[in-house]
This record gives C-alpha cells, structure tokens and sequence, in this order.
C-alpha cells in the first residue's frame, strides 16, 4: 500500500516536471507505469486527470493576464483574438480526438511507440531549431487565425504517445514564424482547454469504474503534479530564451535509445 502511493508521488512528480516540456508528458507516464509496476485506475484515467493538476499551474502563474483578457473580451479587438486563437487551435484535436479515441488507446499506447517518438521527435526539434524561418508574431493577441489553426492541427500529432503536446505546439509555431517565448506560451494557453476537454472525457467515459480509493490515487497525483509544473512553468520559458530546444531534443533522443534497447531485450 505504501509502495502504491509512493508511485503515485512519482507519478505526479513526471507528469508536472515533463508536461510543459518538448519531451512527453504521456510517453514518460506510460513508461514509468510500466517500470513501476504502477497500479492506477483502469483506462489511464489516472494519467490524463493529473494532467489537469499541470494545467492548473498554468492558469495559476497567468491568472492575472488571463483574467485581464477575460474582462476585456467583450470591447477589445486584441482580447478577441488571444481567445478566438486559443480556441481555434483547439478545435482540430477536439474533432480528431473524439473520433480516434478509441484506436489511439487500443493502438498507439504501448512502449515502443514511446520510444521510437522519442527518437523521431528528438531529430525533428534539432531540424526545426536550425531550419526554422525568422520569427515574425511575437503577441498571441495579432495571430493570425490561420496560423493559430496550423498550430491546433500541429497540436494533434501528439495524440501518439511519446510525440509531446507542447513540443508539436511549439515546433509548429517555430515553423509559422512565431517567436520562441510566443510558442511556448501559447502552447501553455492551448493546454488548457485540450486536456480540460480531455480529462472530462475520459472521466465520462470511465466513470462506472472508478472507485473512492481511485478518487484519493488521482488526488494525490493531481496535486503534485500542480506544485511540480508550478516550478516549470515559471522557469521553462527563460531556460529556452538561453538555451533554445536543442538540451530537450538530446534527452529524447537518449531516451528513446535507452528505452528501445531495454524493450529489445526483454
């Protein structure tokens, strides 16, 4: 029992260390599932919820830019657009993710596609950092929709496990000419409604499942996962602004290798 909440902490620790990060929040969950024996509520209800617990971290450290938007939608342009943007890029993983669900679960949430992702991603962000174009939209608030819709269908290739949510936001956003504080943190705001919506699906469609104890396994995580993404979300974007994406990309390629090797040889 006490091993079982000591995973719990662990894995509310990877999900708010690596969520924010290029490097998989999912593909980490489901990795350390396996090397700790991790036994968590059934569907992976467990590791989509305390993802919410990271997102919450976010609304947390913008409240304040959040809410300013928030008051000003009904009258400001600028305001409008922050969210019509938001929105807009959420919209291709909402339609995708309703409809493949299912296979993306049966299909694609197994170790080795974690681990060749890893490798793939990993190229693809050293690629992307040397071959991106010279930024142009540095505010949120001027994006264009069009941009902002890219960057949502950019977004839907982290639906395979191990390919990272914010990596492919951010990626994406390099490649449109969005500058690198400007893509990590739409890609923060983007998180928001995406694993909102996520959680609340996978709750509705596990509900009869779950138990109390679940209840106080997915508390647990959720709030750890908050106070660890609290930490990385305040220091993520300056890390990048010093040492650009190339550190995450070499952790995914070891990673990935790492893991590959491992899975071979069992």
């Amino acid at each position: 029992m006490i091993e079982n909440w000591m995973n719990t902490i662990i894995m509310g620790l990877v999900e708010g260390i690596t969520e924010f990060l290029p490097i998989s929040s999912t593909g980490h969950l489901l990795l350390m599932h396996e090397i700790l024996g991790f036994q968590g509520p059934a569907g992976n209800v467990f590791e989509i919820v305390i993802q919410s617990g990271a997102i919450l971290a976010v609304v947390v450290v913008y409240f304040q830019r959040l809410w300013q938007v928030a008051l000003a939608a009904p009258r400001n342009a600028q305001a409008q657009r922050f969210i019509g943007a938001v929105l807009l890029a959420f919209l291709p993983a909402m339609v995708i993710g309703f409809f493949a669900h299912a296979f993306i679960k049966a299909v694609l949430f197994n170790p080795f596609v974690i681990a060749v992702s890893f490798i793939i991603g990993g190229i693809a962000i050293l690629v992307i950092e040397k071959k991106a174009p010279a930024p142009a939209i540095d505010q949120i608030e001027t994006m264009p929709l069009k941009t902002a819709l890219w960057i949502g269908l950019a977004q839907c290739l982290a639906m395979i496990p191990g390919v990272s949510r914010s990596g492919a936001t951010i990626m994406g956003s390099l490649l449109l000419k969005v500058e690198r504080k400007t893509a990590a943190e739409f890609s923060f705001f983007l998180a928001i409604p995406t694993m909102v919506a996520a959680t609340a699906y996978d709750l509705y469609k596990n509900y009869d499942a779950l138990t109390l104890d679940d209840g106080a396994v997915i508390g647990v995580g959720f709030v750890v996962a908050f106070l660890s993404a609290l930490v990385v979300v305040k220091t993520f974007v300056g890390f990048v602004g010093r040492h650009g994406f190339a550190p995450f990309a070499w952790y995914r390629i070891a990673a990935g290798v790492v893991a590959l090797v491992a899975l071979l040889a069992l």
